[in-house]
């Protein structure tokens, strides 16, 4: 009997050991470094699309700065929603994120700093899809209609609509129905299922959606789009070093230059990343200041 006990005691110990063994594998591990020394930075990206299709897009990003930055090993992280990604870096959990602009203005509050703008500014703009045979052909026509939208905090693809509305006489808090569906490819299939008579997104996430699902693309199409804003950011919280933030600013400034570069973007449906900081977004306070004032407040109480 006091045989067994051991025994039985022995594979427990050796099962636990095993189990918290593999929960130290948070992801793969890219090159031939060994991480044991090595500072882990992750990288949290704003839900512009679902985990998966995140994964795909920015993944080959995070190699790149992997296999070019030997002393540091970096980790996509994605979010479940915007607010969960907002939650984040309000608590300065990442080192490095891609915010939308008006979060952008939020993690400056939190120390964090921009580095770069993430896309050409011309490509920030909020679009609104429709089913072709919608009969939708005024922005009054949306009158007791439902709209959708990812997030009430996505700039391109919420305020900046909300505000199209509103200067063209639609009253978005009393004439429709806002529904905040959680992610871009949510607010574009609610328009082709015919759950809303609108969807609210931006020009990347809409040619992902042409690209991947051409059939359900056919049906839908791009009524009005707003004036363009400030793109998306990369910012760093203010405690990572130096020679860090230099040698990830310089890899992604560059990535437009060459051929496997081109393909991380092409990826991403980014054009490329430009030189920015914390005052390049100034006009997007002064938008946020005005959207505030005249139509909502951005974060809503729900």
């Amino acid at each position: 009997m006091l045989k067994k006990i051991l025994l039985i005691y022995i594979l427990g110990f050796l099962l636990t050991a095993c189990g918290k063994a593999s929960e130290k594998i948070s992801g793969p591990i890219y090159g031939e470094k060994s991480t044991s020394n090595v500072k882990t930075y992750s990288l949290a990206i704003h839900p512009l699309h679902n985990p998966k299709k995140l994964s795909e897009a920015y993944q080959p990003l995070i190699n790149h700065l992997n296999n070019n930055i030997p002393e540091a090993q970096f980790e996509l992280e994605s979010s479940r929603d915007y607010q969960a990604f907002e939650e984040k870096f309000r608590r300065r959990t990442p080192a490095i994120i891609l915010p939308n602009p008006w979060q952008t203005l939020e993690a400056m509050k939190n120390g964090y700093k921009v580095i770069s703008m993430a896309g050409d500014a011309k490509d920030f703009k909020g679009i609104f899809i429709v089913r072709k045979d919608s009969g939708i052909n005024t922005p009054t026509d949306l009158k007791g209609k439902i709209v959708t939208y990812p997030s009430y905090t996505a700039l391109a693809a919420c305020i900046m609509p909300q505000r199209y509305l509103h200067d063209n006489g639609v009253n978005v808090m009393k004439d429709i129905e806002n529904r905040y569906v959680g992610s871009q490819e949510s607010s574009i299939m609610n328009v082709f299922l015919g759950e809303s008579a609108a969807g609210a997104t931006w020009p990347p996430p809409w040619r992902l959606f042409q690209r991947d699902q051409p059939e359900k693309a056919a049906k839908l199409k791009v009524i009005w789009e707003t004036p363009s804003l400030m793109n998306n950011s990369v910012m760093v919280r203010d405690d990572v070093p130096n020679s860090i933030i230099n040698k990830v600013s310089e890899l992604i400034l560059t990535l437009h230059t060459h051929k496997n570069g081109k393909k991380i973007l092409d990826g991403m449906s980014t054009a490329q990343f430009h030189k920015a900081n914390d005052d390049s977004y100034k006009p997007v306070r002064d938008f946020v200041d005005e959207f505030e004032k005249n139509v909502r407040t951005v974060e809503i109480n729900e």
